[in-house]
């Protein structure tokens, strides 16, 4: 294949690398849904009443019509909110990732922001204490997969609210990529990071308040006080349109709910020297790397996953691997949202890149056991496993997680 052909793609997929687009659920105006947050403002806030009030947020804590929840409680006369604790990204979602906002206070409300990036523990219950306050609530919007930092943000903030004495609520928003099942490896106990902490499955099917549960009840030495605020109308099988609420991005390489709906599976090119499409405008839907040709995406066919395709494509990043330099690589396109498999789909493209591109390597450091949680699918791969053979290999550990999840379900 000549480089001008490459490049002149690269060009393309730059101003138009859009997914075909998947049909939208609207929203069933028979059954209206409402966030944690709109169920505890229709309240008047009573399960707040009388407390100081510091709320662990970012972004993504947004009403219906787009205010942010912290300017909403600042300005109501039934909240004592006195602190904003900002996770990775921070509040204002002004850093990438690996990075945070720090210690400031904010423009719009005068709180001061503190910053729980990177601390845990006896650091981020004094860090609780240091706020003066007496309840510490969580509304950040999470996006299903167990190495998005922010659930673990919640396991480390229930922990430290615990240390410090505080009551603890959560403010339920939807899984985006819908709560039918559990899916994946589940992370076993010696490679525990901040991007899984506890043995919890890869795709783990639960949203932000079911999850606390089930730290409280599954993980915690010592359990917080928890309340949770659930939603009202949401379903397991929903996908986020059907919520009516608007996206805003959890974090700078999380555009669109289409990146969410494949997160869980593609973010394993982490671990590896493929692009994972940082940089693009279709990050975890674009995987590529130099050299690599229109062969992958006819062996990713191939396999037959339910719910997508596979387009031969190439691109450019703008930041990360590959800066500047164009790549071959696959597209996808999820036709069947329903029928879509995230974590099956991840490993059939790990399984395919490796036979099809001599080129490829894990990432020096094992990134991939930590995503993956073992050592399991690196060493199944390597050894010329198929997708069928290295799924078939974590059912016995899923089925457990999936019969310990089952008990902390809030929603049908």
């Amino acid at each position: 294949m000549r480089l001008s052909r490459r490049t002149l793609l690269a060009a393309a997929t730059a101003t138009a690398s859009l997914s075909a687009p998947t049909a939208a659920a609207a929203p069933d105006s028979h059954r209206p849904r409402r966030t944690g947050f709109e169920n505890l403002a229709a309240q008047d806030y009573a399960q707040l009443s009388g407390e100081r009030i510091g709320i662990v947020t970012n972004p993504t804590g947004v009403t219906r019509d787009v205010r942010h929840i912290v300017d909403v409680m600042h300005d109501n006369e039934h909240v004592d909110l006195r602190a904003v604790f900002g996770p990775e990204h921070g509040f204002r979602g002004t850093a990438q990732a690996g990075g945070s906002e720090g210690r400031y206070d904010d423009p719009a409300t005068g709180l001061p922001v503190y910053d729980t990036y990177l601390k845990n523990g006896q650091a981020l219950a004094d860090v609780f204490t240091a706020s003066g306050v007496d309840t510490v609530v969580f509304d950040i919007q999470d996006v299903g997969a167990r190495f998005y930092t922010y659930i673990w943000t919640l396991y480390d903030c229930m922990e430290a609210a615990a240390l410090a004495g505080k009551r603890f609520v959560v403010l339920d928003r939807p899984n985006p990529i819908g709560g039918r099942s559990a899916e994946g490896p589940v992370l076993h106990p010696e490679f525990a990071t901040f991007v899984g902490r506890k043995p919890v499955a890869q795709a783990h099917g639960m949203t932000v308040a079911e999850l606390a549960l089930l730290f409280n009840g599954e993980f915690l030495e010592t359990p917080v006080p928890l309340e949770t605020v659930r939603m009202t109308g949401w379903r397991r099988s929903d996908l986020y349109d059907a919520s009516g609420l608007p996206w805003v991005p959890p974090s700078p390489n999380m555009p669109t709910p289409d990146t969410a709906l494949v997160y869980s599976g593609t973010c394993l090119f982490e671990g590896t020297n493929l692009s994972e499409g940082r940089g693009t405008t279709r990050p975890f839907e674009l995987l590529g790397a130099e050299g690599v040709d229109g062969r992958w995406a006819a062996a990713a066919n191939e396999l037959g996953l339910p719910g997508v395709r596979f387009r031969e494509a190439y691109f450019a990043p703008t930041f990360s691997k590959f800066q500047g330099r164009t790549v071959g690589g696959v597209q996808l396109h999820v036709h069947d949202r329903a029928a879509f498999d995230p974590v099956r789909t991840g490993i059939g493209l790990l399984v395919t890149a490796k036979r099809a591109w001599g080129g490829f390597a894990w990432r020096s450091d094992n990134w991939i056991d930590k995503l993956t949680g073992s050592t399991l699918v690196r060493t199944m791969i390597d050894a010329g496993a198929d997708t069928d053979e290295v799924v078939a290999g974590w059912q016995e550990e899923l089925a457990a997680f999936r019969r310990t999840r089952v008990k902390y379900l809030l929603y049908r």
